[in-house]
Parts: structure tokens; C-alpha cells; sequence
């Protein structure tokens, strides 16, 4: 069994990791808590507990796949990803299926029990809708008709054995462009007087919400979304956000090219100009946090190059992206304003 703590505790190391998202990183946390607790309870209780997937929702480069991985790194479990785009290209969907389970397996070491209390997350489920293009490959409604079964447990059997997957917990990911729409249609608290902020806030969030019609009318099949009741949604990142990814997270990517560097007795000093400039670019992209390193590591490439044939170079100073980087023998202190420490 994964070590169990509470939705706070969880939140909290997720916050080390994960910039922003709060209210996905809160309803995720609800949710792998009860996920673990009703498999402790399954076992001493008379009465069938069925397991509750998740669904993330929302713009790509925004963090599912992160909090995934960081979830499963904090619960110690045995955690793989899987494409339903792949699926859906594919003409032997129950394999495919298989395979990802075998992987779940080989993280899990060849245990068993392990790989059972493990998470599996499939991500771009919103484009399994069938296409008039997939004659030959499954086509989404199949894949999603093949997906039911397991997301919901039962024995699969595996080239090293069996695998139940009663206690596998699916999450499912996806951007569901156009969504938005139909839940403007469906809004049906309007009505409702409010009197004071709060109340406006429990409207704003009955509004807000996924419905399983919702996903029906997007395009999945209904027994697919009852499968999914739990559904977090996360936010376009902003440019404050994107600032915040490349330097407050524990292995936020200036902290890496910083320990690198310092490796080589060099201090890294970035004006803050630098990575707003960074994060511009990214909105620019339309790929979310994902184009900040491609970014960043473009940025570092002569300063990496030149530092191993200068053993002089004490500090490297960057005060803009479209500026070359300052090569400097010896630091020069805090005479940069807005500068990031690495330490603070």
C-alpha cells in the first residue's frame, strides 16, 4: 500500500514542485486521498467501494502530466503515461492496452501488489472522437469502449501473468477545445440570488463545473465519462506563472543551470527582464510551459560553450534574451537590480 497522507500534505508537496493550479492541485489531492483510503477500507467492509478516476482538463503545457508524475513520486507508486492519440491509430487497441499495463509492471519493479496500487495516466482523451479518416485504425468510440473495462478493474493478462486493475487509478487528460462552449449552454445556477462574495463563489463554481452531459455532448460516450467523475480543471498559464515555473520550483530550470555552473565556480545571475522576455515568447508559442526550456537552454548555449575554455570566468550576467550574456572574472556583486539568487 502507498504511504498515506493527508489532502493538506499532499498539497503541499505538490506546491514544491508545481507552480499555480491550486484549485486542481486541491481536488486532485481529495482525490488520490480517498483513492487510497477506500482501498484499505475495501478490505474490512461489506459493502462494494468503487473506485473514482479522475479527469484533468485543460490548454496543453499546463501542468497535467507534472502534477501526474509528482503525484506518484510523492505516493511512491509505480506511474506510466499513455497516448490516446496512439491508441486510436493503432488496429490492436487491446494490446496496446496490455503493453501499457506490462510497463506499469516493469516500473513496479516485477511486484505485483505494487504495479495494482498504481497510476496510469492517458493523456489527449479529448481526441477520441470517432473521425471519418480512421477506417482502418480503431476509431475513438472503440478505443474508449475498449478503455471501460480496465478503467473500471478487472483481470488482464499480461506476457509475465495477470493484472487486476480494480485498484489502478486512471487519470485521464486532455484540453477539450470548445468545451467552454457548451458549458455556456448549460449553465443553470444563474438564477440563483446571491447575497455576499461567498455565496457568488459556490455559483461561480456550480457554473464552472463538468457535467458527464458535458463530456457526452463534446463527444465522448456516456458509460466512457460516468467513468470519470472527479474532474479537475487547470488554467491557461499566465506570464507571472510562467516566470514562476523557471525559478521557484525545487528543480526549476534556472536552479539546474545555476548548480551546473556553480559546478564550475560560477555564479548565474538573470535579470528578472530576462525571464519575462522567456515567458512572452512562451505565450507567443502557444505551448504553454513546455517551450521555456527549449527557450532557456537556447539562451545558455554560448555561455556553456565558452565557460570550459575560460577557467577565469567567475559570473556570468544576463540582463536581456536579445543582449549577449556578460562573461565576468570576477563578480561584481549586487549590482544588478532584479537579479535572481538561486539561494533565496
Amino acid at each position: 500500500m502507498p504511504r498515506l497522507m493527508k489532502p493538506s500534505d499532499i498539497v503541499r508537496l505538490l506546491d514544491e514542485h508545481v507552480v499555480g493550479q491550486d484549485e486542481a492541485k486541491k481536488t486532485l489531492a481529495v482525490a488520490i486521498y480517498t483513492h487510497y483510503r477506500k482501498m484499505s477500507w475495501a478490505a474490512n467492509s461489506a459493502v462494494d467501494i468503487m473506485k473514482s478516476n479522475i479527469l484533468l482538463i485543460g490548454p496543453t503545457g499546463t501542468g497535467k502530466t507534472l502534477l501526474c508524475e509528482t503525484l506518484a513520486r510523492v505516493l511512491d507508486v509505480p506511474f506510466v503515461t499513455a497516448d490516446a492519440t496512439s491508441l486510436a491509430q493503432t488496429e490492436f487497441v487491446s494490446e496496446e492496452i496490455e503493453a501499457i499495463l506490462q510497463r506499469l509492471l516493469d516500473r513496479a519493479g516485477g511486484d505485483l501488489t505494487r504495479a495494482q496500487h498504481g497510476i496510469v495516466f492517458i493523456d489527449e482523451i479529448d481526441k477520441l472522437k470517432a473521425a471519418s479518416d480512421q477506417a482502418r485504425a480503431a476509431s475513438g468510440e472503440s478505443v474508449q469502449h475498449a478503455l471501460l473495462k480496465i478503467m473500471e478493474g478487472s483481470p488482464v493478462r499480461l506476457r509475465t501473468g495477470h493484472i487486476d486493475t480494480t485498484h489502478i487509478l486512471f487519470i485521464c487528460g486532455g484540453a477539450f477545445v470548445g468545451l467552454d462552449k457548451i458549458l455556456e449552454k448549460t449553465h443553470t445556477f444563474g438564477f440563483i440570488t446571491t447575497s455576499d462574495n461567498q455565496n457568488e463563489k459556490i455559483v461561480e463554481r456550480l457554473n464552472s463545473r463538468v457535467k458527464p452531459t458535458d463530456l457526452r455532448d463534446f463527444g465522448l460516450i456516456p458509460e466512457f465519462a460516468g467513468r470519470l467523475p472527479i474532474v479537475a480543471r487547470l488554467n491557461d498559464l499566465t506570464r507571472d506563472m510562467l516566470v514562476r515555473i523557471m525559478i521557484e520550483p525545487r528543480n526549476a530550470i534556472y536552479r539546474q543551470f545555476a548548480e551546473i555552473l556553480r559546478e564550475n565556480g560560477v555564479e548565474l545571475r538573470i535579470a528578472r527582464l530576462v525571464f519575462e522576455q522567456i515567458a512572452e515568447l512562451a505565450i507567443e508559442y502557444k505551448a504553454g510551459a513546455r517551450s521555456l526550456r527549449g527557450i532557456f537552454e537556447e539562451m545558455m548555449t554560448d555561455v556553456l560553450y565558452a565557460i570550459p575554455d575560460h577557467p577565469g570566468i567567475r559570473q556570468v550576467v544576463i540582463t536581456s534574451l536579445f543582449e549577449p550574456p556578460q562573461l565576468l572574472s570576477a563578480p561584481q556583486g549586487d549590482f544588478l537590480r532584479g537579479a535572481v539568487n538561486p539561494e533565496k
